[in-house]
């Protein structure tokens, strides 16, 4: 059994090590993971650039990994406690944008400035507790963009939620549920309003 696997089974073990990478009741690792072990865990791509004033929230133990000429604006917050963010090649995040893992983007995705996107939800089904004290809901993969989706400012994607390749949500949208490839997307919950016809290469209403 190797270290980590050994930590993961020991309680005592496990509960050390949280404490060494974040503070309690804190959801920021503490500031030597972030300078010198997060950089032996997570890979960026060539060419990717990441805002000075973004704040990256991210932990050894979950994947971020960002492709090549990809792009994090300024006061972007990216947290991965919850499970992997993995960003594609020739993706741009926008200003203000914040991601919770696990959230997937594929390549050429990128959305407009204070966009908000979470994998997972508080737990809340013991209504004595606390939500934060309780296990987080995470819905199947998290929050998937697949190429080339545009997601709009002012935008809230569910945990659960799968947009299909090539679609486009309009700015201030609530997507709850799934989007089919290659439509766009507007409203409260946004719905689909027109399809793309490839046979006349034509946007169609729905």
């Amino acid at each position: 059994m190797n270290l980590i696997e050994k930590i993961k089974t020991d309680p005592r073990l496990r509960q050390l090590a949280l404490w060494l990478i974040v503070p309690k009741n804190h959801p920021r690792p503490r500031i030597w993971v972030r300078l010198f072990l997060n950089r032996f865990f997570h890979k960026r791509g060539k060419k990717t650039q990441i805002g000075f004033r973004a704040r990256l929230d991210v932990f050894p133990y979950h994947h971020f990994d960002i492709g090549s000429n990809s792009v994090i604006e300024d006061y972007t917050v990216i947290n991965n406690g919850a499970g992997d963010v993995i960003i594609g090649d020739n993706s741009i995040i926008g200003i203000g944008t914040i991601i919770i893992g696990p959230v997937r983007m594929g390549n050429g995705s990128y959305t407009g400035q204070h966009v908000f996107m979470a994998g997972f939800n508080h737990g809340f089904q013991d209504g004595t507790r606390n939500s934060r004290t309780q296990p987080v809901d995470i819905r199947g993969e998290g929050v998937v963009l697949e190429e080339d989706v545009f997601i709009g400012s002012n935008s809230v994607i569910t945990a659960g939620v799968t947009i299909g390749k090539g679609t486009q949500v309009g700015a201030g949208s609530v997507v709850s549920r799934n989007l089919p490839p290659h439509c766009i997307a507007v409203g409260n919950p946004a719905r689909v309003i027109r399809r793309y016809n490839f046979e006349n290469d034509q946007w169609e209403k729905v």
